[in-house]
């Protein structure tokens, strides 16, 4: 292989240990709740309920990470690397939010947090797969689980909107 073909290469076969991801997730998770906190005064009563619930669901979501973090027996498990996911990057991009404005129609809200659910359901699935069986494996599996009916959720509220004439 030459020089550029070889650090290419390094580059998509990067690891990184299961703590880092875990910074990540907690990072990425806190964010999405702060978000959803943020808009619920500013959407529509039609998706208010919704934004409630994923404000809930991720700070779930970070309470979780936190507690695996700090599980003595998981200890050996977070030193572990493993292969960054292919959606590593674009899951890191979610952590920088946009700015919706005080009124954001229920479109664009729907539309950013189906990308964020989406996202957050290929990195943890990805995760799942290249983590051994246990506790933290257990963890992305559950995760990614969620994620997926956060989507689909999102999904069939964005068709109703989108189809009974929009917001």
């Amino acid at each position: 292989m030459k020089e550029g073909q070889s650090s290419g290469y390094q580059k998509l076969k990067s690891k990184k240990s299961l703590g880092e991801i875990l910074e990540v997730a907690i990072e990425f998770e806190r964010t999405a709740r702060d978000f959803y906190t943020a808009l619920i005064p500013k959407v529509s009563k039609q998706i208010r309920y919704l934004v409630e619930e994923l404000a809930d669901e991720e700070q779930r979501h970070f309470d979780l990470f936190n507690e695996l973090r700090s599980r003595p027996d998981i200890e050996h498990h977070i030193q572990m690397m493993v292969e960054a996911p292919a959606s590593d990057k674009r899951f890191s991009d979610c952590i920088h939010l946009p700015e919706l404005g005080d009124k954001p129609d229920d479109q664009t809200v729907l539309q950013y947090a189906l990308g964020r659910e989406h996202a957050a359901m290929e990195q943890y699935h990805a995760l799942a797969e290249s983590t051994e069986a246990g506790p933290v494996k257990d963890l992305f599996m559950f995760l990614a689980n969620e994620e997926t009916l956060h989507k689909n959720q999102l999904e069939k509220l964005y068709y109703e909107t989108i189809h009974s004439g929009g917001v």
